[in-house]
């Protein structure tokens, strides 16, 4: 301690006053652009963190604390057969999506400005109806006396009407026309940056239109496979209104299993336990596709 401290009766600072120095002293550092992300992480905190937070100690704790929403989860058939059908029909939705759009973002990639704007302008109509009005739309297109069975039975194809409602078939069938531009939309984003470049040199090295397809213009590709995949998959799990008007009995989803436990018997317990489950796979996903699929390529793009 100095001569000069001591004629001023300075002492030692107790530490709250050395805590709030180093805190002050570390925000002067920090770039000032730095405090941008505050408003975003403290909605995240009210709108994300604390409802999860509040649905997984419910689970556990709702009416006894225990694990007894995760067993009588486990220990029923039906209630995995629920789990089983949300995995397969978003699996086959996703598939679905990814053949009919990588075709179109292939084109519209590949197209000239004035095709590219048309196609993305069609690829945006969707966006501008409600979910709602667009299953219902479904449910006028597929009944038996719909306009396609009409057509089916138009042309000869069929000699009566098709059940393409109230089954698996109307559920994919709506969901994909859902879901299809948000499997697009991140394609065509990745499509575009493609330089053409490296098919045309694979060319001149004598690889064939499939060959140059598979070993090179596919796995620069990769990354917007992977991104569209995740959001339709992801998207699809947590699907509700489109299972639940185009779908039967046996093609009900977590989502609607959830909706049925809080409004019919009121067992929030239950339902957060398969809120938290959800949300699980739902992470899961998001982690294997970013493990499998996006380091490598980013890389293999960066280069």
């Amino acid at each position: 301690m100095t001569y000069q401290s001591l004629a001023q009766g300075a002492g030692p600072r107790p530490w709250p006053r050395l805590w709030w120095d180093g805190f002050l002293r570390t925000a002067r550092q920090l770039d000032r652009r730095a405090w941008l992300v505050v408003p975003p992480l403290a909605l995240l905190l009210v709108v994300f963190v604390y409802p999860v937070g509040w649905l997984l100690l419910r689970s556990v704790s709702d009416p006894i604390w225990g694990l007894q929403h995760y067993e009588r989860m486990i220990e029923r058939p039906v209630y995995l057969h629920v789990l089983w059908n949300t995995v397969v029909i978003s699996f086959t939705v996703t598939s679905v999506c990814l053949a009919f759009g990588y075709p179109v973002a292939y084109t519209m990639a590949h197209a000239s400005p004035q095709v590219r704007r048309l196609l993305v302008f069609v690829v945006l109509i969707p966006f501008w109806t409600s979910l709602l009005v667009r299953t219902f739309a479904w449910m006028v297109l597929l009944q038996k006396t719909g306009v396609i069975n009409d057509v089916l039975i138009g042309i000869g194809l069929l000699d009566q009407p098709a059940a393409l409602i109230y089954n698996r078939i109307g559920v994919v069938v709506g969901m994909v026309q859902v879901q299809l531009p948000i499997m697009i939309l991140p394609l065509y984003t990745i499509l575009i940056r493609i330089d053409s470049r490296y098919t045309q040199a694979a060319a001149t090295l004598g690889a064939g239109p499939i060959r140059n397809f598979l070993r090179v213009y596919l796995p620069l590709s990769m990354p917007g496979v992977a991104t569209g995949a995740m959001l339709v998959f992801i998207i699809s799990l947590g699907y509700y209104i489109t299972p639940a008007l185009l779908g039967g009995g046996g093609d009900v989803m977590i989502a609607q299993l959830i909706q049925m436990q809080i409004e019919e018997f009121g067992n929030w317990g239950f339902a957060s336990a398969l809120s938290v489950v959800l949300l699980f796979g739902t992470a899961v996903t998001i982690g294997l596709i970013y493990r499998i699929a996006f380091p490598k390529e980013l890389r293999f793009i960066e280069r």
